[in-house]
């Protein structure tokens, strides 16, 4: 085995899937991933990959990292490796790019930033099965109207280093909870899948669950089944009791994560 490691750039529909990390009894992206690299190194060993972002179930990607070590024969070939994986990767897992890293690269330590993007549907098409599977379909529910207005003065809050217990699962096995946000911000939907909005955020980590209970809380916030004046108490707040339900999960993607320049040795677009 060759000591130098890959980055794989890939995305996934999460639809069907129990998340990214590998479960015994539940279909994942680690062990559909995995396997196929196990069988493009003919070997009997597993081969140990880790995701820079363990995305729950239903969660999509449009730019999860995974870190591996190949085999000999691939070293030095990222494209040829790129093109091996998605000729046998299943149809809701798909390689975007493979870049051969520097020695000690690890998708989820090397990160410096973590960028997640939620979708929210607010109009009647919102709950069609080509769309429902894909963001939060409020449309049509007897909700509100969304206050833009109230999301972005919420969203507002958030720059900047944040202890964020009060906005994530409770009983994470983390050091700290704190959590440096450098973008969050809420956008008209600009795509060609109907109205409603975006929720973009980045932050040098994020803890389990936070981007559920961050869009959560702030839309009830925004349908004014609570005073804004909560949103910066539970930035305060030493647990999560407080906090409004998680966004259900299909409405999340992790769009991309950011390394330093010098890890990279060689890249394939």
């Amino acid at each position: 085995m060759t000591s130098r490691p890959h980055l794989a750039v890939i995305q996934y529909d999460g639809a069907r899937f129990a998340g990214w990390q590998r479960q015994p009894d539940a279909r994942t992206v680690q062990a559909e991933f995995e396997t196929v690299l196990q069988r493009l190194d003919g070997g009997e060993q597993r081969v140990v990959t880790t995701g820079a972002g363990r995305t729950d179930a239903g969660v999509h990607a449009l730019g999860q990292g995974v870190s591996f070590t190949a085999g000999p024969r691939w070293d030095g070939q990222p494209a040829e490796l790129r093109r091996a994986l998605n000729a046998l990767l299943p149809n809701d897992v798909w390689v975007e790019q493979v870049h051969t890293m520097q020695p000690g690269f690890d998708a989820r330590r090397s990160a410096t930033a973590r960028r997640y993007r939620y979708v929210i549907g607010t109009d009647d098409a919102a709950a069609s099965p080509f769309r429902r599977p894909y963001e939060w379909a409020l449309g049509g529910t007897g909700n509100r109207p969304l206050d833009i207005a109230a999301l972005q003065d919420a969203s507002a809050l958030l720059a900047g280093e944040h202890d964020f217990r009060g906005l994530a699962a409770a009983g994470a096995a983390t050091a700290h909870y704190r959590c440096r946000v450098a973008l969050a911000e809420w956008a008209p939907r600009t795509d060609d899948g109907g109205g409603g909005v975006t929720f973009t955020i980045e932050a040098d980590r994020f803890l389990h669950h936070m981007v559920r209970f961050l869009v959560g809380t702030m839309v009830d916030i925004a349908l004014g089944r609570r005073p804004p004046a909560d949103f910066s108490r539970l930035l305060e707040a030493t647990d999560n009791l407080a906090a409004s339900p998680p966004a259900p999960p299909q409405g999340l993607y992790l769009l991309a994560v950011r390394y330093p320049p010098e890890l990279y040795a060689e890249a394939c677009a």
